[in-house]
């Protein structure tokens, strides 16, 4: 189908670390993949998601990105992105539709068409009856589902979500996960990271694994499981990432 994203000797060392949080990471995302990206805590998981999104700049190496085939800047493929945080990113004090209605126009989408969007995507996130209540008076379930709204207003062609289900109900989980499939389904490339390795194991077709900023393994899961002749994705991580305590 195409690379959409190519990470090409990515590194990063932060201001005063003697240590590189990334140290020449490679892998490519091609359109329609849904890939896992996993590691233990502190492995640069969310540095290595910054850095493609162009949050914060690498040490060194290089990310190309592709738009229709052809290779483009980030600043040409940045309203193509979205970005799902771990952190929620909404103004607390807004409601649904507010903030929505304050990051779609950041992306220039006109207010007419904007108003229509919310009402369809908080439809399909079961938040229509809360669309003009505070945000802060919702459970953690309803501010996963208003983060992600946030991050896919723009009709992203790549999605990046960090830790999308932390901290929610079995419910909220299982609606978000299902409509990230549809989105997928539909053609929108997504990059995610997890500790729930059940979820991951059914939602995501490859892996990349990282560990102390190094790639450890970047292939499809079932290859990953026949090569290590593993059960499933758990035993995979801990027989790749060891058992030891990690802070």
């Amino acid at each position: 189908m195409g690379q959409i994203i190519e990470i090409s000797s990515v590194s990063k060392t932060y201001k005063g670390s003697l240590e590189k949080s990334l140290d020449d990471v490679s892998f490519s995302v091609q359109k329609g993949d849904k890939i896992g990206v996993f590691g233990p805590n502190g492995a640069g998981k969310t540095t290595l998601i910054s850095i493609i999104c162009g949050i914060i700049p690498s040490s060194g190496g290089d990310i190309s990105y592709y738009k229709d085939d052809s290779s483009v800047l980030l600043k040409e493929m940045l309203p193509k992105i979205g970005y799902v945080p771990q952190d929620f990113s909404f103004y607390e004090e807004l409601s649904p539709y507010q903030n929505l209605m304050y990051f779609g126009s950041l992306y220039g989408i006109p207010k007419n068409e904007l108003k229509d969007k919310i009402d369809a995507l908080l439809n399909v996130l079961g938040l229509t009856k809360v669309i003009h209540k505070k945000v802060v008076k919702f459970s953690g379930g309803m501010k996963r589902r208003v983060n992600l709204a946030i991050g896919i207003i723009n009709d992203p062609a790549i999605l990046f979500l960090d830790e999308p289900t932390v901290g929610v109900d079995v419910q909220s989980k299982n609606a978000i996960i299902s409509y990230l499939e549809d989105l997928n389904s539909k053609g929108t490339t997504i990059v995610y990271t997890s500790h729930h390795m059940n979820e991951a194991q059914e939602f995501c077709n490859r892996i990349v694994l990282i560990d102390q900023g190094k790639l450890i393994e970047s292939d499809s899961l079932d290859r990953l499981l026949e090569k290590y002749n593993e059960q499933n994705l758990e035993n995979l991580f801990l027989r790749l990432t060891g058992i030891e305590y990690r802070d």
